[in-house]
């Protein structure tokens, strides 16, 4: 060893000393030339899902301190963090029948997506939003927020959120609400207001960052995307949940949207900054992301990485709902979106993990 190399081996051992890092050995993993994800893609089976969610009805109950009967997406990429993507918490949530989960609030946004079930309603702020199969439903940070299932059947829907981005920032905040379940002002009021489909109250203004719908019918997105195949001609159509009194996104952190794929053509393939998970809500098919496919059928959920490309293709015609952090991007002037010129091709199929025999 030379005198140059033990004096820069002290060197480095006395950086280290006082909690220093020299920047020309970590510019690489800092700097990278693209997005490098720690998030890998992956499929979660709704079927495996479903099964898990049942058990959980019968094992677990609701109780203050518990909160909700969440089953969180743990991309195995992430070193077994309860995140689906560096960015986004995804989960499946099920609800009894007659049963309730309590009222608090919290500074990440959070939306849900009916997958199935009926006879319950979610309380924000006061305004009681019945929930059916393929309904968006905004809960807002901190707006308190509560389930309530007054049916006979269980109910299922999927949970996102931005939590690893509110985590990040350290901007966590929780709180529970009083009493159990809050007072019920009235039930789909802001439907009321706002849910004309781009017709709001004469002079509407609104100074909040959400949107003041808070929840979208599956009846009208569907109508819509039909229209729009029909006058398009295109493999698939894609709507994005705003704000309709502003046109921005239904949340400011998170892209809410709904594409409906047509059978035997192979949407174009693209990447984008960010990340997104997908959940499929009708329909039998595949995704090839980042050169693996992935087959999928009903209430699967998938996520496609910052960067990687993706592309899809459906045997029947499929409806995919995809919550990313899109508008979180495009708020700090990150996003890139492009389509790429060739099919990225296909280097490997992906197997998923299957229960084990009961």
């Amino acid at each position: 060893m030379t005198d140059v190399d033990t004096r820069l081996d002290a060197f480095y051992a006395d950086l280290g000393s006082v909690d220093l890092q020299p920047l020309w050995t970590q510019v690489k993993n800092l700097l990278p030339s693209t997005p490098a994800p720690a998030a890998v893609p992956w499929l979660w089976q709704g079927e495996t899902l479903r099964s898990l969610a049942a058990r959980a009805r019968d094992l677990i109950t609701i109780e203050r301190g518990g909160e909700r009967r969440v089953l969180a997406l743990s991309n195995p990429g992430l070193g077994g963090a309860p995140f689906a993507t560096s960015t986004l918490w995804g989960a499946i949530q099920a609800l009894g029948a007659h049963e309730s989960a309590p009222a608090h609030r919290h500074t990440a946004s959070a939306i849900r997506f009916v997958l199935e079930g009926s006879g319950v309603w979610t309380t924000v702020d006061g305004d009681g939003c019945h929930m059916h199969p393929g309904d968006l439903v905004l809960t807002p940070a901190w707006t308190f927020h509560d389930h309530v299932n007054d049916g006979d059947e269980p109910m299922i829907w999927f949970d996102g959120l931005d939590l690893p981005i509110i985590g990040a920032l350290d901007a966590s905040f929780f709180e529970n609400h009083p009493d159990l379940n809050q007072p019920v002002r009235g039930f789909d009021l802001s439907e009321q207001m706002y849910g004309a489909g781009g017709r709001v109250p004469y002079g509407t203004t609104n100074d909040s960052p959400h949107s003041p719908l808070l929840v979208y019918r599956w009846k009208q997105s569907d109508a819509i995307l039909d229209k729009l195949l029909a006058r398009t001609g295109e493999p698939v159509a894609s709507i994005e949940f705003v704000d309709p009194t502003s046109g921005r996104p239904a949340l400011p952190t998170m892209t809410c949207a709904l594409h409906r794929v047509v059978p035997g053509r192979r949407t174009p393939s693209r990447r984008k900054s960010g990340s997104s998970i997908f959940v499929v809500h009708h329909g039998v098919g595949e995704s090839v992301i980042g050169g693996q496919v992935f087959r999928w059928a009903p209430g699967d959920m998938f996520v496609v990485p910052s960067w990687v490309p993706f592309d899809h293709e459906a045997e029947t015609t499929a409806d995919l709902f995809e919550v990313s952090d899109e508008a979180t991007m495009r708020a700090l002037h990150l996003f890139r979106d492009e389509t790429l010129d060739q099919w990225q091709g296909i280097t490997g199929v992906f197997e998923p993990r299957h229960l084990p025999p009961s």
